[in-house]
């Protein structure tokens, strides 16, 4: 596994040494430290990379700022800087020796002296070990909590006690969960009973630091398996009770799938259709795969013969979903956008009953909009039946929806669906000034256009004057 650290690494020794160089010079010790450390083993280092310093702020300022191609000084208040460097990335902190009161998780900042008193206070021993970097390219693997062999064996535990880790900052509770997510690692017996038992100190954390955690889960290689160590630990009831409220359970006689687990494998689905449809992660997608049935514990009822229903829960489904994402403080266009595809993700299940005619696929197209690329991901993710003939069914239907989309696409420019006239056409031919009569005279014509595609200027003309006529009579 150094092996594999080092085989990382190589790639940016040159850089390494020069950052050693400097601060050798001025007679300090510098750190490849933490998660950067455990990337390199994991064989997954990024550009960005965390260094730690026995220097103080203003000192790695005086170092870094005759090299680097830029300098950031945003966190100088909490012993860290960072830089560009050789084009990458660099985050430089100060050993640190802090003390959390138990009641926030913002700590009092204190410098330390020892890069041994710097690790012990982080999250996992995963994430406390250190490369001390040498100007001559022999580095020095630190590893005094034994954070090595728990990578080797892909478990995530703390350096002191979970109880005391978790009571100095809860957000490690949620951090657990996102590395599950990222690393494909398991906590620790020990950590899972704390976070059972400490859950509800998630709430002294920001909403927004939650918001940065789960975005990040989301956006992990198995997301799926962090959201469960977060339902089956509690802080879901706290941070995401929509998603615990989906194990909704029945009796021998009502059975239909499990919510909770169809979610999951919704959403891990996504990451298989992001695959084939060869897009980056997508965290619109995935939040949207993640609470696509949320509405269904709102919406559920029984008919007379005991077959379950959740009629509608689309449409709940999509105001949960705003008043979450709201209350997580996403931005507007998330917010819209990931609720917009929960509203929509049902709309196809019609489909397959009786053909769509032009105008109802046309309306599919206008509605989603730019999001109509990851409608296709959603609703081909949601695809879980057990039963290979309906999904057979279900996935051909597909293939030819998005054939009709497509061709239809050549005629029209269903992407921008418009009304065959304007407004200051509208209100020449009929006489009008700005007013809501012209939004209205607007709104007919693209009712019309919808349905039966380009009309032409003439006839546009002809329908509208026949509308107005209507209107006045």
């Amino acid at each position: 596994m150094l092996g594999a650290a080092w085989q990382s690494l190589r790639r940016n020794d040159a850089t390494l040494r020069r950052l050693a160089k400097a601060f050798e010079e001025a007679g300090h010790e510098l750190y490849l430290v933490g998660g950067s450390v455990r990337d390199a083993m994991l064989a997954r280092l990024s550009h960005d990379l965390d260094f730690t310093t026995d220097a103080r702020p203003d000192a790695v300022m005086g170092i870094l700022e005759p090299m680097a191609e830029t300098v950031w000084d945003t966190g100088i208040e909490f012993g860290t800087v960072s830089a560009l460097v050789g084009g990458l990335e660099v985050e430089i902190t100060t050993f640190r020796a802090d003390q959390y009161d138990g009641q926030s998780r913002n700590p009092e900042v204190t410098f330390g002296d020892t890069l041994e008193g710097d690790l012990v206070r982080r999250d996992f021993r995963a994430n406390a070990m250190a490369l001390k970097l040498s100007a001559a390219g022999e580095h020095e693997f630190c590893d005094p909590l034994g954070g090595l062999a728990d990578v080797a064996a892909g478990v995530l535990d703390t350096p002191d006690s979970p109880e005391v880790s978790f009571r100095d900052d809860p957000l490690r509770m949620l951090r657990a969960c996102r590395f599950v997510s990222q690393l494909g690692f398991e906590v620790a017996p020990r950590v899972a009973e704390a976070m059972a038992a400490m859950a509800d100190q998630i709430q002294r954390i920001t909403v927004e630091r939650v918001a940065v955690e789960l975005n990040k889960l989301l956006l992990g290689t198995t997301p799926w398996e962090g959201l469960d160590l977060m339902v089956e630990a509690g802080l879901a009831d706290f941070v995401l009770p929509e998603l615990p409220r989906l194990r909704m359970t029945q009796d021998e006689h009502k059975q239909h799938k499990d919510v909770y687990w169809h979610s999951l494998t919704v959403l891990r689905n996504a990451l298989v259709q992001e695959q084939n449809y060869g897009v980056e992660p997508d965290l619109e997608l995935r939040w949207a795969a993640l609470l696509h049935d949320c509405g269904k514990p709102d919406t559920r009822a029984f008919t007379d013969s005991g077959q379950v229903t959740f009629h509608q829960h689309e449409v709940v489904g999509a105001k949960l979903v705003r008043r979450r994402l709201r209350k997580l403080k996403f931005s507007k266009q998330l917010v819209k956008d990931i609720s917009q595809l929960v509203f929509l993700h049902m709309r196809f299940y019609g489909y397959g009953d009786s053909a769509w005619t032009d105008s109802a696929v046309r309306r599919y197209v206008t509605d989603a909009g730019d999001l109509l690329p990851k409608l296709h991901m959603l609703v081909r993710a949601d695809c879980t039946t057990r039963n290979k003939r309906k999904g057979a069914r279900l996935r051909r239907n597909y293939d030819d929806l998005e054939r009709r989309i497509e061709e239809l696409k050549e005629k029209e420019d269903l992407a921008a669906v418009r009304p065959d006239l304007d407004g200051n056409e509208i209100m020449e031919i009929l006489g009008l000034k700005p007013g809501p009569e012209v939004g209205q005279a607007w709104a007919f014509l693209k009712e019309l256009r919808l349905d039966r595609g380009p009309l032409g200027r003439d006839e546009a003309i002809a329908e509208l004057r026949a509308w107005w006529d209507a209107q006045r009579g």
